[in-house]
C-alpha cells in the first residue's frame, strides 16, 4: 500500500485551497463537483462535502481544489483537512467507487465567442441533439440533465442548446475568463461519458425551432417567411451561438414578430441586425408583404 503525502497550498484571504496527493494517482481524471448529490460515486469528495465550509471541489490528476463558504478562512482548517485526506487514502479508502474505466468517446469542446458579451459558446464534435431548445431557469431543466447540471454554477442565468453546441448567459456580476476552461472541461467530460442529455418528455415537434405557436396553421405568407428565415437567416444567427423563431405576421401594417433565442437574446447588437439584416432580407424576399420586424423578447 502506498504511503501517501498531501502537500496543501493557499494564498492568504484566498477562498481556494489545493491540496496535493503524492505520490500520483493511478488515474487521471478532470472532475467538478457543486454539491454531495454528484459526488454519489466519489466517497472521498462526498466526506469532503459534510465540512459545512466546503463550496465546491474539483479532482484533476493527484490534486484537489476545495472552495470554501465565506464562514471562515483556510488557514483556520487547511491542515485538518489535509490530515483527513491523507487519513482517508492511507487508510485505503477509495476515490470514486470500484473505479471504472468508462470507455470515452474521443470529444473536443471549444469555446466561442459570440456578439453578446454576455454569452459564451461552447461547441463540441459529436452532435448534442436534435432540438434548438431555450432554458431560462432549473425548473426548465427538470428533464434535462445536462442543462440542470449547469445551472448548479451560480453564475448561469440561461442556457441554449442547439446540434452540437450550447450557448451559456452568464450574470453581469462574472466575467467569463474565470470559467471557460471550468465549463468547456464540465461539457467535455459529460459528453464523453455519454450521460443522458434529454429526457424522455423531449419530444421533437415537426414545428420546434420554426414557430412559438405550432397549434396555429399558417397561411401561405407565413409559411414564406418561416421559410426565408430557416433558409436564409437561421445558419447566420446560429454561427453567432443563437436561434430566430417565427413568433406571428400581421398583415394590417406589414408587421412580422420573431423570438430570440441564445447570444441573440438580449444582445446590444440585436436590433441593428433585425433592421438591418433581417429586415432588410425580408423586405426584399417578399416586397410589399413586410415592412418591419420586431423582437418580442427584445
Amino acid at each position: 500500500m502506498k504511503n501517501f503525502l498531501i502537500v496543501a497550498t493557499c494564498k492568504k484571504g484566498a477562498t481556494v485551497a489545493k491540496f496535493r496527493i503524492t505520490p500520483d494517482l493511478d488515474h487521471s481524471v478532470s472532475k467538478t463537483f457543486l454539491n454531495i448529490e454528484q459526488a454519489a460515486d466519489a466517497p472521498l469528495v462526498k466526506q469532503l462535502f459534510f465540512l459545512p465550509f466546503v463550496k465546491k471541489v474539483v479532482l484533476k490528476n493527484s490534486t484537489l481544489t476545495i472552495e470554501r463558504f465565506d464562514i471562515l478562512e483556510w488557514e483556520e482548517v487547511i491542515k485538518e483537512v489535509a490530515d483527513q485526506i491523507e487519513d482517508y487514502l492511507n487508510e485505503g479508502g477509495e476515490i470514486f467507487n470500484k473505479l471504472k474505466k468508462v470507455e470515452k468517446s474521443p470529444v473536443t469542446v471549444y469555446a466561442e465567442s459570440t456578439p453578446n458579451p454576455s454569452v459564451m459558446k461552447f461547441v463540441a464534435n459529436k452532435k448534442i441533439t436534435d432540438q434548438t431548445l431555450s432554458f431560462e431557469n432549473t425548473d426548465s431543466a427538470q428533464d434535462a440533465p445536462l442543462v440542470k447540471e449547469l445551472f448548479n454554477f451560480a453564475f448561469v442565468e440561461e442556457v441554449f442548446i442547439d446540434e452540437n453546441y450550447i450557448s451559456i448567459t452568464k450574470n453581469d456580476t462574472t466575467q467569463w475568463d474565470e470559467f471557460i476552461m471550468e465549463i468547456r472541461e464540465f461539457i467535455k467530460s459529460y459528453l464523453e461519458e455519454e450521460k443522458t442529455i434529454l429526457g424522455p418528455s423531449f419530444i421533437i415537434n415537426a414545428q420546434n425551432g420554426k414557430n412559438t405557436n405550432p397549434n396555429h396553421p399558417l397561411n401561405d405568407i407565413e409559411q414564406e417567411i418561416v421559410r426565408i428565415l430557416e433558409e436564409y437567416v437561421k445558419p447566420a444567427v446560429a454561427s453567432d451561438g443563437g436561434n430566430i423563431i417565427f413568433d406571428s405576421y400581421e398583415d394590417t401594417d406589414k408587421r412580422v414578430k420573431v423570438l430570440l433565442q441564445g447570444a441573440c437574446s438580449g444582445c446590444p447588437s440585436s436590433n441593428f441586425t433585425l433592421k438591418n439584416g433581417i429586415e432588410n432580407i425580408l423586405k426584399e424576399m417578399l416586397p410589399g408583404k413586410v415592412e418591419m420586424v420586431e423582437a418580442v423578447n427584445g
